[in-house]
């Protein structure tokens, strides 16, 4: 064929010469490829600890195998099968948390581990923080990743569930209620995960199911990424042919002071919140006690340190069985939230069962009620479908900010409810909302 002058070569023509370049490629380099040395860091990266090489109670040779594995520069990896006293078992059983350290990658490789009855602590905590850790040094490079069906499951009879401010035996369910020297209400040992003062992290492709009270929490964290995660919570749990409730079960909780951080493609049922970024400022809150649901206390820092800022939320199917939000964005009088993108959030809710809010901005029932206006700012909410009796609810102050292509689907109403009042929202723009098949 003839190609006219000026023409390019047609796509076989060059897919010819392409072909002649990577068989000479290929016959003078791949020699030298063969017998060129595996480079240290591919070597490090084949090499691991397991819990299985070591002694103890199951968290007990995890948490060996992690600190073995942080001093070598390698992972650490938990495998499907625990062989223990010689015998082969599908199931890791914990009586406290795992315990990572700085430079830490944890593999949870198809396994399925769940808290013991006899566990009041969190299934993964970073180290720096705890009971009577008053001063939490930061940490920084903490990776937890999930390979193939790796699962986390709350116990067949808590000893505590809900946050700080709920009472056990009362309100939510938990089998130290009334048992002397216990705490009598929830705090932050029911978190599933809980990173406090972390930099350069992530979580991934990981499942919880019926957490004891938020399934993630993270503190004054920065620079992350929370991706590929699922939740299987409803509020309610069968225990012993009864249906008890658990409070507080949302699925990922940003505390203040989290800047800098991606969460993507979460999915899954939750019996709170499935996303909350919450900056709620207390001044007698201090690190390591029981008395709160924040771990590294919940003073606020000062300088614009707690705000939470800077966090990307995109790629969002799944909904609240307990009838709350599927995204809540709260920061009350004293700490900002702002510069927040979320992008793509489907609400899943089945027949009956219907969310509060699709999205929930502000409040007035928290901290000294609605944050003042301009300290929520720069909130943008794009692509957004969703039945909830709220689409988007505006129960504080907004300003600064972009609501858009947003579906309210299933019933008469309001894409957009301004519950605070008019006064508390300047500047908010809003297109392309839609209700459909009311």
């Amino acid at each position: 064929m003839i190609v006219p002058r000026g023409s390019a070569p047609s796509f076989r023509s060059r897919l010819g010469v392409w072909s002649v370049g990577i068989a000479l490629f290929g016959a003078l380099y791949a020699p030298l490829l063969a017998a060129a040395p595996t480079s240290a860091k591919a070597e490090s990266r084949r090499r691991c600890f397991t819990p299985n090489a070591f002694e103890g109670t199951d968290v007990e040779r995890i948490n060996q195998a992690i600190e073995a594995a942080t001093a070598a520069g390698c992972r650490a990896v938990i495998p499907r099968i625990n062989v223990r006293d010689g015998k082969r078992h599908d199931l890791w059983l914990l009586d406290s948390a795992i315990l990572l350290r700085s430079n830490t990658t944890l593999e949870l490789e198809g396994c399925r581990i769940k808290l013991s009855d006899r566990c009041r602590d969190n299934f993964i905590r970073s180290a720096n923080c705890g009971l009577g850790i008053t001063d939490i040094e930061p940490m920084r490079n903490i990776h937890i990743r999930g390979i193939g069906d790796a699962v986390l499951e709350g116990a067949d009879h808590p000893r505590a569930t809900g946050d700080g401010g709920k009472k056990i035996g009362a309100r939510t369910y938990g089998t130290d209620a009334g048992v002397d020297g216990e705490s009598q209400t929830g705090d932050w040992r029911n978190i599933g995960i809980l990173l406090a003062f972390v930099e350069r992290f992530s979580i991934e492709n990981l499942t919880i199911k019926d957490s004891h009270a938020w399934a993630i929490s993270l503190e004054r964290c920065a620079h992350g990424c929370l991706r590929d995660l699922g939740f299987a919570s409803s509020e309610y749990k069968m225990i012993d042919g009864a249906r008890r409730r658990i409070l507080n079960q949302d699925g990922i909780d940003l505390r203040m002071g989290c800047h800098d951080i991606l969460i993507e493609n979460i999915t899954g049922h939750t019996g709170d919140d499935l996303i909350a970024l919450t900056a709620i400022p207390r001044a007698d809150s201090r690190a390591g006690g029981t008395t709160s649901t924040m771990v590294s206390g919940s003073a606020d820092r000062g300088e614009g340190r707690d705000d939470i800022r800077h966090i990307v939320l995109r790629d969002i199917k799944g909904h609240c069985r307990g009838g709350h939000h599927i995204v809540r964005l709260l920061n009350t009088p004293g700490l900002r939230m702002h510069d927040i993108l979320l992008d793509g959030l489907i609400d899943t809710s089945p027949e009956g069962v219907r969310c509060k809010a699709a999205v929930k901005i502000g409040d007035s029932a928290y901290g000294g009620g609605v944050a003042p206006l301009g300290d929520t700012y720069r909130i943008i909410v794009n692509n957004v479908t969703s039945k909830a009796k709220h689409t988007i609810l505006i129960g504080g102050s907004l300003c600064d900010s972009i609501l858009s292509n947003i579906i309210r689907y299933g019933s008469k109403g309001d894409v957009v409810t301004i519950a605070s009042g008019p006064e508390y929202v300047r500047n908010v723009k809003t297109s392309n909302l839609h209700v459909m098949n009311p």
